[in-house]
């Protein structure tokens, strides 16, 4: 084929290249008809920009699970000889060689395939095809340049559980709270529509409390002080630990989910707000542990996981339940005592309030069944460690300022993570109400996935959780940081 272009006189042909040399060879009369050889060069794309290009994929999507201390797979993603060297199954990158490149077949593996990655779901379709030149063209990556992991922003997140969701359940709690207001906080009973299950809510007033134990305190540790007044904002509170009869339906729903918890069936026309939150995949055994279910305490869960359930049970109920901060963690315990523990100084009386390691057989026990604090609360000493929402930071009362306000140090990365209130496993001093710890990533040592679960803590099987819903309803924004701190971070 070719182009024709009249003229006034003539009729001007665009030809390709080799048909003018055999025209112009053949020496033929052409007349009035002339014409002109195009020269057609292939279109050649322009070199990657390691810098614009492919860095950013890499610490946004790789680098947060494949750097540090335990490289997932023991494969480093920071470093372009940690690329080559590679991990446990062999190098990453074979320069000049992408079809031999670990790095660029598991990008390009079926978005339902479970060794797919980055495991939150498939890279766009032009950063395969860029990382895929770039490999080509010889991978090319700055000298000494480590990369560093960066937090993938939510508002591009191409999954159904992303900000846009966040906004509906918010614009739900607010329309349920309009509807239901009540003049006064009360004790009060939810039941989970999708279960039937109910649980209870006690009011906790706000007001002031010197946080942290003072320099006295026997077997203090030198992370719960100097001791800092802080003033709380009213909210509710977990009667009780969130039991498996209410975690369990959430943790183990038979669905097919990618790794991040996506349903691989979600379709948007026929499921709803509560099919859209991403939820556990399912556990490789039984995670009780064979320490008892109904009844008892859920455990051995992510913050992560804690976080989605609180969200997953608001989009239900239309009321704003998260996990509680520090600060509301704490003065909940203490319920206006200023001793050791929310009875007094004497750990000889933990037997009426808590389960720990003298009395508990070495397992936990049913909620409820030992005396609550002067606030309603049980065991909040003692049975299992309880989440809360804090980066664990050693200095963190040096962070608050004089009369800090609902203090929350919003987290950065995904270890440590602030623990509270001691477990059946602990010693009586580890359940004194200013006894702090901070998550490790040794407490899931034992997951044989690869990479590890984002869902599961298997070492942590005195770890568990209650959940808080505050009297002030909170934007969609600081919703999405309560419900989502842990999305992308390492």
């Amino acid at each position: 084929m070719f182009n024709t272009i009249d003229s006034s006189s003539a009729k001007i042909l665009f030809l390709p290249s080799s048909t003018c040399e055999l025209l112009q060879r053949m020496n033929l009369p052409f007349a009035s008809i002339s014409f002109t050889c195009l020269l057609f060069v292939p279109t050649v794309e322009a070199a990657v920009d390691f810098s614009k290009e492919i860095q950013p994929i890499l610490e946004t999507s790789c680098v947060s699970c494949h750097s540090g201390e335990e490289a997932d797979g023991e494969l480093w993603l920071d470093t372009r000889q940690g690329a080559l060297t590679g991990g446990s199954g062999g190098p990453a990158l074979f320069p000049s060689k992408s079809d031999e490149s670990s790095l660029y077949i598991y990008i390009t593996l079926p978005a339902d395939d479970d060794l797919i990655m980055p495991p939150d779901g498939p890279l766009e379709k032009t950063q395969i095809e860029r990382i895929k030149q770039w490999i080509d063209e010889g991978a090319e990556w700055p000298r000494g340049l480590v990369l560093s992991a960066k937090e993938k922003t939510r508002q591009e997140s191409q999954a159904p559980d992303n900000q846009e969701l966040v906004q509906q359940i918010w614009a739900k709690i607010h329309k349920h709270s309009v509807e239901t207001a009540q003049p006064d906080m009360k004790v009060y009973q939810e039941k989970i529509p999708k279960t039937g299950v109910e649980f209870w809510m006690q009011p906790i007033p706000g007001g002031k409390f010197l946080m942290g134990s003072p320099s006295d305190e026997p077997l203090r540790e030198a992370d719960e002080g100097p001791q800092t007044q802080v003033t709380v904002a009213p909210f509710w509170m977990g009667r009780q630990e969130v039991t498996w009869d209410e975690y369990e339906p959430y943790m183990i729903t038979k669905v097919d989910r990618h790794k991040n918890g996506a349903r691989k069936d979600y379709d948007p026309v026929k499921h709803g707000l509560v099919d859209a939150i991403s939820q556990p995949t399912a556990p490789y055994m039984e995670m009780s542990f064979g320490m008892g279910q109904s009844g008892y305490p859920a455990i051995s869960m992510t913050q992560h996981a804690a976080s989605k359930y609180c969200e997953w049970l608001s989009a239900q109920t239309g009321h704003f339940y998260r996990l509680p901060t520090e600060a509301e963690w704490e003065y909940a315990c203490r319920a206006g005592s200023t001793t050791a523990y929310s009875f007094g100084d004497n750990s000889q009386d933990l037997d009426q309030y808590a389960w720990y390691y003298d009395n508990s057989n070495e397992k936990y026990q049913k909620v409820g069944e030992k005396k609550p604090n002067p606030w309603g609360l049980y065991d909040m000493h003692g049975n299992v460690s309880e989440w809360t929402l804090d980066q664990f930071l050693p200095d963190y009362f040096t962070k608050l300022a004089g009369d800090a306000k609902n203090p929350f140090i919003k987290p950065k990365t995904l270890y440590p993570r602030t623990v509270r209130g001691g477990s059946w496993d602990s010693d009586p001093e580890h359940l004194r109400s200013a006894y702090r710890i901070g998550s490790d990533s040794s407490w899931k040592q034992q997951d044989p996935q690869l990479p590890k679960s984002i869902w599961y803590h298997t070492d942590a099987r005195w770890l568990g959780f209650r959940i808080v819903r505050p009297l002030e309803i909170p934007s969609a924004e600081e919703m999405d940081v309560y419900w989502n701190s842990a999305v992308n971070k390492r």
